[in-house]
């Protein structure tokens, strides 16, 4: 990824536009990206910014849904969507030849659906049936519910799909002021790689994206508080699923690499301690890993795994006992090397195709509002050191830091603070 390779702009009406030519490939993916998520809806409307997703792809005034699925089908083409607490991304994988086609449907699909009433009940009653799945899936309800309870009354608290309540309630006119308010300009970002030009492409955008207004409605971040929860809540499940969470960083903190390296090491990789310690060397769980989740300004280091309804002590005892060595303990230098290079490799391999790299260079755009290369990252990397992981392990794992929650048939089961206590 150089330097030559990547070009920023600005469309006329103030839409970003980010471009990286990889003449190599066939492929051109090209997304919409829009720097707001479910944290920037009204609380009374809960849901919107998911709804609204769901909605572009029901019609708009040039397409009908059937005649969007059929013009995606006829050039081979690939198109998704997805919402997610900050930002919502539109994106096509076509061959180069069919790039103009995929601008034009993306361009159409974000300025002008028609949010039919028919059409906005037939899918209240999809995006419901999406909900009840999450209640059926326990390894992403247990994260839902740790959410809610670590940044409790907060929009990033909140599912991203809403609650059945503010789902059914929504309307036409309450869909349309959103829309309205939200794709616009400001908080637009049209981001493309693959084989093409970059000027070529800006005169289609020129033209194709016309109709997105200049200006929206502001929007005013209040950053959540922090609660160190316990949840333990009964389900009949044939396994517990338990999450383990502290604060961690947000997106654009200098220290963000380090964090990525002490992550790998803790859960991320399976050399990882956890992977090792409670998996391998005491077969307590079949899946243990850990994540970060990084926001504009707060982040979270959860850790995740699904054990037997009796174990969920132990595998407590473990997590916090593996914690509180790395807090304690410098890390030795040949693990960090290989956590290191596990980071290099992973990112390496994740931006060989057009998709992952137009992802990355939109994420980039939305949160720090430039493009760092491949060799500033994997520097960056290569920088963080042993007293970096201490240092962080030490921010991160301070005693009173840990909320967890455990999903499960666990009958009377306690967590005291005293066992969170690293």
């Amino acid at each position: 990824m150089s330097d030559t390779s990547i070009r920023r702009d600005v469309l006329a009406n103030g839409v970003r536009f980010v471009t990286e030519r990889m003449p190599h490939v066939r492929s051109v993916s090209i997304g919409v990206w829009l720097g707001r998520g479910s944290r920037h809806e009204p609380t009374a409307h809960a849901g919107i910014a998911h709804f609204v997703e769901h909605m572009l792809f029901k019609g708009t005034a040039h397409r009908s849904a059937e005649g969007i699925a059929q013009e995606v089908d006829s050039i081979g083409g690939q198109l998704d969507a997805f919402t997610s607490k900050e930002y919502a991304g539109y994106y096509m994988k076509v061959l180069d030849e069919h790039l103009p086609i995929a601008v034009d449907l993306l361009a159409d699909l974000v300025s002008h659906p028609t949010f039919d009433a028919a059409d906005i009940e037939k899918e209240q009653k999809v995006v419901l049936e999406e909900i009840k799945m999450v209640e059926d899936t326990p390894d992403d309800l247990v994260h839902e519910l740790f959410a809610e309870g670590f940044w409790p009354n907060h929009p990033l608290g909140r599912p991203i799909l809403g609650l059945p309540s503010t789902v059914a309630a929504f309307d036409p006119s309450q869909l349309r002021e959103y829309f309205t308010s939200t794709y616009v300009a400001p908080y637009l970002s049209v981001v493309a790689v693959g084989n093409f030009e970059h000027d070529v492409l800006k005169a289609m955008l020129e033209t194709a994206f016309a109709d997105v207004p200049r200006s929206g409605t502001p929007v005013t971040l209040v950053a959540p508080v922090v609660a160190q929860h316990t949840l333990v809540r009964r389900k009949d499940l044939e396994q517990s699923h338990v999450c383990i969470g502290m604060a961690a960083l947000p997106q654009s903190h200098a220290d963000r690499y380090a964090s990525y390296a002490l992550n790998t090491l803790l859960g991320g990789s399976m050399s990882s301690r956890l992977f090792q310690n409670v998996r391998e060397k005491r077969g307590l769980a079949y899946a243990v890993f850990s994540g970060l989740s990084a926001y504009q300004d707060t982040g979270a280091l959860s850790i995740y795994a699904g054990c037997g309804n009796d174990a969920v002590s132990e595998l407590i005892d473990v997590v916090v006992a593996e914690l509180r060595q790395l807090r304690d303990e410098p890390v030795a230098d040949a693990e960090l090397r290989r956590a290191k290079d596990h980071l290099k490799g992973s990112l390496m391999l994740n931006l060989e195709s057009t998709s992952s790299r137009m992802s990355h260079l939109a994420r980039q755009e939305i949160y720090r509002d430039r493009t760092d290369t491949l060799d500033q990252m994997l520097a960056a990397i290569e920088r963080v050191s042993v007293d970096d992981i201490q240092r962080l392990s030490q921010q991160f794992f301070a005693p009173g830091a840990l909320g967890v929650t455990v999903l499960g048939n666990v009958n009377g089961l306690q967590v005291t603070r005293e066992q969170l206590c690293v």
